[in-house]
């Protein structure tokens, strides 16, 4: 794995680093990403893979980068990870989370598919599929009543 500073962004009296990210695995496999260091943490904005990677790949690169952009910048590895879950319950707990999550947000005004988000660690499209699991399940009330 080469890890090479491309630039710095400053705004808001916080810096952003960017970094290009090459990985060549031994079967001839490549990856090459764009990453962000920011204090918020790390994000991938380009990333481009010969063979395509799958989803759960995906996810995994994420932690590899990390990791090695931690270094590359300096910073303890746990300074830089996502406020993401580690693992997301199954099935009806998953669907329980999301209504409880979802219900809290409204009650405080907040944006409940944000909260659904955070606490899932999901895609604004991925939450808002929980949220259409758990209305379907009956634990949070259908978004158009029916006359």
């Amino acid at each position: 794995m080469t890890v090479r500073h491309a630039w710095n962004v400053r705004a808001d009296d916080s810096l952003a680093s960017w970094f290009d990210v090459r990985l060549v695995f031994a079967d001839g496999a490549s990856v090459e990403a764009l990453a962000v260091v920011s204090p918020e943490g790390v994000s991938l904005e380009d990333v481009q893979a010969r063979p395509a990677l799958g989803l759960d790949d995906l996810a995994l690169l994420g932690e590899w980068l990390e990791d090695a952009l931690a270094q590359a910048c300096g910073i303890a590895p746990a300074a830089v990870r996502h406020a993401r879950p580690a693992v997301r319950p199954p099935g009806a707990e998953t669907r329980r989370l999301v209504a409880r999550e979802y219900r809290a947000a409204q009650e405080r005004g907040g944006d409940p598919v944000l909260a659904v988000m955070r606490a899932t660690g999901q895609s604004r499209r991925e939450a808002l599929r929980l949220i259409g699991r758990a209305r379907d399940a009956g634990l949070l009330t259908p978004r158009h009543l029916r006359r």
